[in-house]
């Protein structure tokens, strides 16, 4: 697996830490890193929960898109 580095890339855009970004999701540090790092696979609803943070679509988190933007 590769990592999620726009996943990261994101929460440093807003100057969160892993364990910030974690109690955000209401998921541990650990877990969220091991997201991250691609380390565990990262559940639909966790996938989802992040995109909507971001505000940003889930294609563009799995880099299926470099458009950032939310579709309508």
């Amino acid at each position: 697996m590769r990592k999620f580095a726009r996943i990261r890339n994101l929460r440093e855009d807003k100057d969160l830490t892993q364990a910030q970004m974690a109690e955000i999701l209401q998921t541990t540090q650990r877990t969220y890193s091991r997201y991250e790092n691609a380390d565990s696979t990262i559940p639909l609803e966790m996938l989802i929960k992040i995109a909507d943070f971001h505000k940003v679509s889930t294609d563009y988190l799995l880099e299926r898109t470099d458009i950032l933007t939310m579709y309508q």
